[in-house]
């Protein structure tokens, strides 16, 4: 099975990278093929690897927000293969499958606090391109989050814009966990593939 438009590729094509497929593995529940196709330039991978990690285990925002702006982003931007990602993300730490289902329509909805309502409205706007983030995002940012905040905040909304860009241009197949999650927990309840 190819993972993109380029040659397939498999973690055995990689021993080096054994230690940190793992690590990805572990954290994620599987391996991602975004990760196999940057596998091909070490040092793109140790670098995203890196960037991912620091602004993943920061502690500053928890998981499920993170999540949360990474789906809507990703949602922003079109990105089917991140959206699959973040969905199921958002629900191994922690967001119901019905908020998942309701971020459409966040605004609306009584399963995000007006403090989430902020950060999506500017995961939203930044998703997409040309940008349309605005001043007034962050000057409602600054009533719910301090300067070291919004910036976990913009560099998560930063890490899928390139994590978008890259899977939609190389065509990355989505994988069977996230695939799965999207087919029987999603869809079923008027998700649209």
């Amino acid at each position: 099975m190819s993972i993109s438009f380029i040659e397939t590729k498999d973690p055995k094509d990689f021993p080096e990278h054994k230690e940190l497929f793992s690590l990805i593995e572990n954290f994620m529940g599987y391996l991602p093929h975004a990760f196999l196709l940057m596998a091909d330039n070490p040092n793109l991978l140790n670098a995203f690897s890196g960037l991912s990690n620091e602004i993943f285990s920061s502690d500053e925002i928890d998981n499920q927000t993170k999540q949360l702006i990474a789906l809507a982003s990703s949602l922003s931007s079109g990105c089917k293969y991140c959206q699959s990602h973040t969905s199921h993300g958002a629900e191994r730490a922690g967001v119901s499958v019905e908020k998942i289902l309701s971020i459409l329509d966040y605004q609306n909805s009584d399963h995000f606090s007006k403090k989430e309502k902020c950060v999506l409205d500017l995961a939203f706007a930044s998703g997409k391109v040309p940008n349309e983030a605005k001043k007034e995002h962050f000057d409602k940012l600054k009533n719910h989050f301090n300067p070291s905040q919004i910036t976990i905040i913009v560099s998560v909304i930063s890490l899928f814009g390139f994590l978008n860009r890259w899977n939609d241009t190389f065509g990355t197949q989505i994988e069977n966990v996230p695939g799965d999650f999207v087919k029987n927990k999603l869809v079923p309840k008027g998700w649209i593939e």
